[in-house]
C-alpha cells in the first residue's frame, strides 16, 4: 500500500498556487471599497460583494481573495474577488 503524505496547503482552483492568509492591511483596504457608496466591488461572477469581508485567503500571486465565511473558505472561483479592483 502506498500512503501519500496529506498537504495541509489550500489551492486556488483558478490557478492552483497555494492560498495564504490574507493581511490586515489589504483585508482593511478591501473593505473600505466594498463600504464605499461611490465603489462597487464585484466577485468572478459578477455579483456585487455588499458586506464586508471578516477574512480571506489570498493567491500567491495576489490577485485573488476567496473570502472566508463563518470559518469555512469559499473556495469557488466565482466567488472570488480580483483584487486589481482596490488598487
Amino acid at each position: 500500500m502506498n500512503s501519500k503524505k496529506q498537504s495541509n496547503v489550500l489551492l486556488c482552483p483558478k490557478d492552483r498556487t497555494p492560498l495564504t492568509t490574507v493581511g490586515k492591511e489589504l483585508l482593511e483596504k478591501l473593505n473600505v471599497a466594498i463600504t464605499n457608496e461611490d465603489t462597487v466591488i464585484k466577485n468572478l461572477g459578477g455579483d456585487a460583494v455588499e458586506k464586508p469581508i471578516a477574512a480571506g485567503l489570498v493567491n500567491q500571486d495576489g490577485t485573488l481573495l476567496y473570502p472566508i465565511v463563518d470559518d469555512i473558505p469559499v473556495l469557488l472561483v466565482d466567488e472570488a474577488i480580483a483584487l486589481e479592483q482596490i488598487k
